[in-house]
């Protein structure tokens, strides 16, 4: 079953990037989360088109106003792995903008939420975007219809 408003994100250990190929370390959500307001989003993949182009972008623009709005830290989720997805981070500006960029690379997440993908290379994970709030979704937005229903302008008007 897909995530929902009220779905409480789950207790699951992400891995985050290091700068200079460093070993990642383990992120454990449930507890970077604890006491804040977020915002998530996650892409099927790192540096495929429109995840780089749109999605992506949309939330490195937005990060001003996500805070004017309450949002204490934006974090995006894929299940490339870490390397990549500090590479990704570091060379699109996400990184210096502020997102956190977490590898859920065995699908552990994704999986728990509803959102798993099967394609012929790997687990990849449906596009969405989502607010939480202590850890509980306050705000779900869903790819199934459009793609642009989860990028950040769509986000912020319902803040």
């Amino acid at each position: 079953m897909e995530i929902e408003v009220g779905y409480k994100i789950p207790d699951v250990t992400l891995m985050e990037g290091s700068p200079d190929y460093g070993k990642p370390t383990e992120v454990n959500l449930a507890e970077l989360i604890k006491g804040k307001k977020v915002a998530i989003f996650a892409v099927p993949g790192a540096f495929t088109p429109g995840c780089s182009k749109s999605h992506l972008p949309s939330f490195i623009d937005a990060q001003d106003e996500l805070k004017a709005k309450g949002v204490e830290m934006t974090i995006c989720i894929a299940t490339n792995d870490a390397y990549v997805m500090e590479a990704w981070g570091r060379t699109s500006g996400g990184a210096d903008a502020g997102i956190r960029f977490l590898s859920d690379a065995n699908g552990e997440l994704t999986k728990a939420m509803g959102l798993s993908m099967e394609t012929p290379v790997m687990l990849r994970t449906k596009r969405f975007s989502l607010i939480a709030d202590d850890g509980v979704v306050t705000n779900y937005f869903s790819s199934a219809e459009e793609s642009s229903n989860t990028w950040a302008p769509n986000v912020l008007a319902s803040l």
